[in-house]
């Protein structure tokens, strides 16, 4: 038995739930693939897929048969991929997926410039705060802010992801500038909702962790409408400095120091990296990526406190 050829008829047939579906998208007959997902079965001592006259369904032990060998397949391709691809020129589709905010300040800048350099290679770029997987979402390079992931994912540092608050001129002007953590509860908060929920205001105060948020005023997963709110002087934000380079630069947002520095997170060493699974840097056009990315996202100067 073929068994590598009888794992990818398997897999077809609990995608598409047909025998004959499974069988036209690799062009051979219906019976022929029966046969080897049944010589699989056989092999295996189990029953993977629960037939009917209507429907082809996969069994509790087929499911999770099906899902680690699809990672198993996955990989194999992407091998695959790479020995062909040894000292190719770059070309294809490169999928790319980046924070939405990043993304469409910092990494969209640079695109123009990347195509101009590898014409042969296809952009598919997504922008979501989303939290994916490489393999599993078919990602090449993924920019994400956080902290280092597993050993089997390459992760390069791109910046630090310092989270700063600030406020305009104008709201400082009317409501005052706090000097103290504590007189937060007597502001307006303006707050970023990642996939997990708005980000919190956290400090460490005689060696104890405390929520000092402010009030909310508004909550939003668009940082751009936020920014909006703030630079208006409707209340008080805390963002990642990158993103608040043009307004600090320009004077429209100031950045607010306290008596204890806040954090979103306990953990407060935060950064930005790029990251991509490290038999794909043999891939050409993974290569190039990853290195002009790299290169482009680090030289990026942020600005200091005034």
């Amino acid at each position: 038995m073929d068994q590598l050829k009888a794992l990818r008829y398997f897999c077809k047939v609990v995608e598409t739930s047909s025998f004959t579906q499974a069988a036209k998208a690799y062009s051979v007959p219906p019976s022929s693939l029966s046969r080897r997902v049944a010589d699989l079965e056989g092999s295996l001592g189990a029953n993977l897929l629960k037939r009917t006259t209507r429907v082809v369904q996969p069994t509790e032990i087929g499911k999770m048969y099906y899902e680690q060998v699809q990672d198993i397949l996955h990989q194999l391709d992407q091998i695959d991929e790479a020995v062909r691809s040894y000292q190719a020129r770059p070309m294809g589709q490169l999928r790319i997926s980046a924070m939405a905010g990043f993304g469409e300040s910092k990494v969209l800048p640079l695109l123009d410039e990347f195509r101009t350099l590898f014409p042969e290679v296809i952009l598919d770029v997504s922008l979501t705060d989303e939290v994916m997987t490489l393999g599993r979402d078919e990602v090449d390079i993924a920019i994400r802010g956080g902290y280092a992931p597993n050993e089997r994912v390459q992760a390069i540092r791109l910046m630090d992801n310092e989270f700063i608050l600030v406020a305009a001129p104008s709201y400082i002007e009317q409501m005052g500038a706090p000097e103290s953590v504590l007189e937060l509860r007597h502001h307006k908060g303006l707050y970023f909702r990642t996939p997990t929920g708005p980000n919190p205001w956290l400090c460490k105060i005689e060696e104890e962790w405390r929520d000092v948020s402010a009030p909310a005023f508004a909550i939003s997963n668009n940082g751009n409408w936020l920014g909006q709110q703030a630079v208006a002087g409707k209340g008080i934000m805390m963002a990642p400095r990158w993103s608040l380079a043009p307004s600090l630069e320009d004077g429209s947002l100031c950045e607010v120091i306290l008596d204890h520095p806040l954090h979103v997170t306990q953990n407060p060493r935060l950064a930005i990296f790029l990251l991509y699974q490290k038999q794909r840097y043999h891939v050409p056009k993974v290569k190039v990526a990853v290195d002009f990315l790299v290169s482009r996202l680090r030289s990026i100067d942020l600005p200091t406190m005034r």
